[in-house]
């Protein structure tokens, strides 16, 4: 029996269900851990942290960490437009746990969560075990420096680094199209095509699809140069 547990959860459907916010920007929080030793880690846990507990609870899982993909406040936390959005600060008021991220992106975590001692930096290539499960952790810089993707026994969980149609803003603070376009097109150029893309949002009819269906369908993967894609993708 394997020993990977993986879950996607959609805010505003299988957790914070009475959160207008939540069910209109159509956030995935994902769930990666062993199931042998019962331990998991929550990816991007935002909205409704007792509620994506609780979820784990029913699984007979505990939460041991938090990933967060990057600094938006719909993924960790913080002010929306004036709206407050609960996240890994919340968190941590409720468990001792680490929060891993990116090293690049940490000062901008600490800015949107006033989170800081309990993040645990990161580099491309770093790993985080859960259990005797481990998830690559791949620097995916451009929709905001310290962007990351997760990569775990044929899941990759992309944030908002690529969904199953597009790609994250990069007009935001932060962003950077130049380093986005290297990002698409050499840094995730080693993912297998059997590979099964988990993306931040709900923004396909789809939940996820294969890295090969992705490479077929995303317009975002088909220029063949920076010139090219800046055209195409930048305003």
């Amino acid at each position: 029996m394997a020993r990977l547990y993986f879950r996607q959860w959609l805010s505003g459907a299988a957790y914070a269900t009475q959160d207008p916010v939540a069910a209109q920007m159509v956030n995935y929080a994902y769930a990666i851990g062993d199931a042998d030793s019962g331990e998991a880690v929550l990816v991007d846990p935002a909205y409704d942290v007792a509620g994506l507990l609780g979820l784990l609870g029913d699984d007979d899982m505990r939460c041991v960490g938090a990933v967060a993909t990057h600094y938006h406040a719909d993924h960790v936390g913080g002010s929306l437009a004036g709206y407050r959005i609960e996240g890994i600060a919340s968190m941590l008021e409720q468990l001792d746990v680490p929060v891993h991220v990116q090293a690049d992106e940490a000062p901008w975590i600490v800015r949107t969560t006033g989170v800081d001692a309990e993040l645990v930096l990161h580099h491309a290539g770093d790993t985080v075990d859960v259990g005797a499960i481990a998830i690559e952790l791949l620097h995916t810089p451009g929709h905001t420096p310290g962007s990351q993707c997760l990569l775990v026994e044929g899941h990759l969980v992309t944030g908002d680094t690529l969904f199953l149609d597009g790609c994250g803003r990069t007009d935001l603070p932060g962003s950077d199209p130049a380093a986005m376009y290297e990002t698409l097109t050499k840094g995730l150029t080693r993912i297998p095509d059997d590979t099964v893309v988990c993306p931040g949002h709900h923004y396909s009819p789809e939940p996820s699809l294969t890295m090969r269906e992705v490479r077929a369908r995303n317009a975002v993967l088909a220029p063949r140069s920076p010139d090219e894609w800046l055209a195409a993708f930048t305003r």
